[in-house]
């Protein structure tokens, strides 16, 4: 009989149900795994407020974090790398060069420039760990030595901030150079008596700690940050012992007196202003 009938519904296919979802909605923290709204992560600068991981930071959004909006300039925006010695490891030097480029926008892993912090004139500079490592080649050690040398000219106070993973191989010996270069840079700028901010953020390793990272009047480090020349598992490997926890961490290295001061990430811009209005 037709009474006796079930009704008849129709379905719905799980791909029609999520149509009307955006995507990119929630952000997997790399450190405790939750999921996070990505509003959340974005308005705490990209820190879980779960487990207070502080995710990395591309060198745009590093100046945009200290700086007064639009009042970025940047310098030597085309300047470009060579490769010098037609580099192969697994991928031709040219080629990661191309996806790097592709990647992040940049034509290396430095942004330069001045711009007002609070209302004073900076010379600034941020290296992006997203472009091959933030690796100190040609073109990043000759963008930093051009800034510090603004910096000189203009008489305004210097900062940099680092992220690097060091001395990019790709380039041999020139990239060892870097370090001299940028170093011999400093000490000139020390010597007009300028004022220079170094910050350093995760990772802070290699060849750019190794110079100009750690030549700061006043050495600041993100919470958290990874700050030394070689990494942990490389030194174990080395004296074939058991580093202390938190070996190389900011608080670590803060307590032996390598660096100044830890700063969390929402307090960076002020601590800046106020260390350029004590100081200049």
């Amino acid at each position: 009989m037709a009474w006796f009938r079930k009704p008849q519904y129709g379905t719905i296919s799980p791909d029609s149900r999520r149509q009307d979802i955006p995507g990119g909605l929630w952000v997997k923290c790399t450190a405790c795994g939750d999921l996070v709204y990505r509003k959340d992560w974005e308005a705490s600068l990209k820190v879980c407020p779960n487990c207070n991981y502080y995710s990395r930071l591309g060198a745009r959004e590093r100046l945009d974090l200290v700086l007064d909006h639009n009042s970025f300039k940047e310098y030597d925006a085309n300047l470009t790398p060579v490769d010098f010695l037609n580099f192969t490891d697994s991928v031709p030097y040219k080629d990661r060069l191309t996806k790097a480029q592709e990647n992040t926008g940049f034509m290396d892993a430095c942004l330069t420039g001045e711009g007002r912090l609070s209302g004073h004139l900076v010379a600034i500079g941020a290296l992006d760990f997203f472009f091959m490592g933030g690796s100190m080649g040609s073109v990043v050690g000759e963008k930093i030595t051009r800034l510090i040398e603004q910096a000189a000219a203009k008489h305004s106070p210097l900062i940099i901030i680092s992220a690097s993973g060091g001395a990019r191989m790709q380039e041999g010996v020139v990239s060892l150079m870097q370090m001299a270069k940028t170093s011999a840079a400093i000490a000139r700028f020390s010597q007009t008596g300028g004022l220079y901010l170094s910050v350093l953020t995760d990772p802070a390793t290699g060849g750019v700690m190794a110079s100009f990272a750690s030549l700061g009047d006043i050495i600041i480090a993100e919470e958290d940050a990874l700050i030394g020349f070689a990494g942990p598992r490389v030194i174990e490997q080395t004296i074939r012992q058991k580093l202390p926890g938190g070996f190389q961490k900011a608080d670590f290295v803060l307590e032996h007196g390598l660096i100044d001061m830890v700063v969390k990430r929402s307090e960076l811009r002020d601590r800046l202003a106020k260390l350029l209005e004590m100081l200049t």
